[in-house]
């Protein structure tokens, strides 16, 4: 079956079952590879894409489902890499390994279309369901803050670090 979409702005078209997952259109038939493989069943997060500018886990969205719609990746968020988001993480240093990272930013870019100013709770609650296995949360967090332009930026925590020997997390 013929699948036809936009992605990242381009009109993409796709012979393939309509029970293939979303995440394989994207990175075997499209070429890319930003959108994660993480869980398979919908729950970590690291396969999230915009559908018609709302988080969707790609990996439980078959692409007979998207004909017609509108797609976007991390590749398509911002001109040249260059969306407020993506300069945030860098800035606040938010990525470790960085496998969580591109879905982690899809999912901010739609917690902040829905609250441009968010609190620590908000955040916190939207942002539950993108697992980071580098528990780098204060910084995405902080990350968001900064994308937003909030007050709550500097409240966001500083990052913590471990010392082999410690029984606590410090602040560096």
């Amino acid at each position: 079956m013929t699948i036809q979409f936009q992605l990242n702005g381009e009109a993409m078209s796709l012979d393939v079952p309509e029970d293939t997952p979303l995440l394989w259109a994207i990175r075997d038939h499209a070429g890319l590879t930003g959108t994660k493989f993480g869980c398979g069943i919908g729950m970590c997060g690291a396969c999230t894409v915009h559908l018609n500018g709302r988080a969707t886990r790609s990996c439980i969205t078959t692409v007979g489902s998207v004909d017609g719609q509108q797609i976007t990746t991390i590749e398509g968020l911002g001109q040249d890499g260059e969306h407020p988001l993506q300069q945030a993480w860098v800035d606040a240093q938010a990525p470790q390994c960085g496998y969580c990272q591109s879905g982690q930013i899809m999912q901010a870019a739609t917690l902040l279309q829905d609250f441009p100013n968010p609190t620590n709770e908000q955040i916190n609650q939207i942002m539950s369901g993108n697992l980071c296995r580098c528990m780098a949360y204060v910084r995405i967090r902080k990350a968001i803050h900064l994308a937003a332009g909030s007050s709550e930026s500097s409240s966001a925590g500083s990052p913590q670090f471990y010392e082999p020997g410690q029984e606590e997390m410090s602040n560096a």
